[in-house]
């Protein structure tokens, strides 16, 4: 195993520790796996809370900060937090508006935010959850019952958070973020496979010359397993998929997502490939974002995710955002 780490039992903690010191305007407690705004909690607005099991960053912690989350909860590798992290961050930044948890559709996150949204609401905070299964690979997966959420929520956080920044009232920022996650659909490609620090191999096996269409972020299996195939064949069947399930009627969001291991120079190659078979299929484009977001450890491989939006959901992306992984218009 050749990892930058220390100890496996540590990643998390020290990966966090990190993340402090590289943006000391986050709030980052350690022992108790949060991360939460400086400014929080915000009296003027609904808090926008998400997590998961660590492994898929910059998701979520990346994306805390104005414009976005209000908080997020790193859980353990690939592991969902726990109800009691969830609890503490919804206090954290609750000024009194209440609190969106974004959950994205795994068995683990699901269980436990809605224990911690049943807890909030006894404390009297005010809680909508709002579930992200955008991914159009498979229906079930080992992790799900439903589809999985993948890229989608990236789109989600960012939308949501940025109407909770402009004083929408609960009720109004989930039902947007219900919105982005109705109007998005995502499909995965991976190259090769992930490994867990904790196992130190690989979590499923891939031959080499074959890659997995349609994986999960945590290496589940997808729809098949093909020899390796060209960018440009890539592009054309993880598209097709994406649009013969969303069928757009208007402008897209795209997000080009890479799964961890692969640079920039392949990213920048595919999507010019995605923005090729869009354009052979009449999609019109309304922006595009390029890079690791909502990734699965060191795995190599990509993403795509389109988001159909209108001229609010538009505005709202194009809105100022300022996260240690996504930042513009400050």
């Amino acid at each position: 195993m050749r990892m930058l780490i220390n100890v496996p039992e540590t990643v998390v903690a020290d990966a966090l520790r990190g993340l402090a010191a590289a943006h000391p305007t986050l709030r980052v407690d350690v022992d108790k796996r949060l991360v939460v705004r400086r400014d929080a909690p915000g009296a003027g607005r609904v808090a926008v809370v998400s997590g998961g099991g660590s492994g898929h960053e910059p998701l979520h912690a990346g994306f805390v900060g104005p414009g976005m989350l209000s908080a997020a909860c790193p859980g353990e590798v690939f592991t969902s937090p726990v109800p009691d992290q969830m609890l503490r961050a919804a206090a954290a930044v609750d000024g009194g508006r209440g609190v969106v948890f974004v959950v994205k559709n795994y068995t683990g996150d699901v269980l436990n935010f809605e224990m911690a949204a049943e807890l909030a609401q006894e404390e009297g905070i005010r809680v909508e959850r709002v579930l992200v299964n955008d991914d159009v690979a498979v229906t079930d997966s080992l992790y799900t019952a439903g589809r999985r959420g993948t890229g989608a929520t990236l789109f989600v956080e960012k939308i949501a958070g940025a109407a909770a920044e402009e004083g929408a009232p609960l009720e109004r920022v989930a039902a947007l973020a219900r919105q982005v996650n109705d109007c998005s659909r995502s499909f995965g490609v991976a190259l090769d496979a992930c490994t867990t620090p904790a196992k130190g191999s690989p979590t499923f096996d891939l031959p080499p010359g074959e890659l997995e269409l349609g994986v999960g972020i945590h290496g589940e299996p997808g729809r098949e397993r093909r020899g390796m195939m060209t960018s440009r064949e890539i592009a054309d069947l993880a598209v097709d998929a994406v649009l013969s399930d969303l069928r757009p009627s208007g402008p897209v969001l795209a997000l080009v997502n890479g799964m961890g291991a692969t640079p920039l120079l392949e990213l920048y190659g595919f999507n010019a490939e995605v923005h090729r078979v869009l354009a052979e299929r009449g999609v019109l484009l309304a922006h595009t974002l390029v890079g690791n977001y909502v990734t699965s450890l060191d795995m190599a491989g990509c993403s795509v995710t389109l988001c159909q939006v209108d001229e609010e959901l538009l505005r709202l992306w194009e809105a100022p955002v300022e996260t240690a992984a996504l930042r513009w218009g400050r």
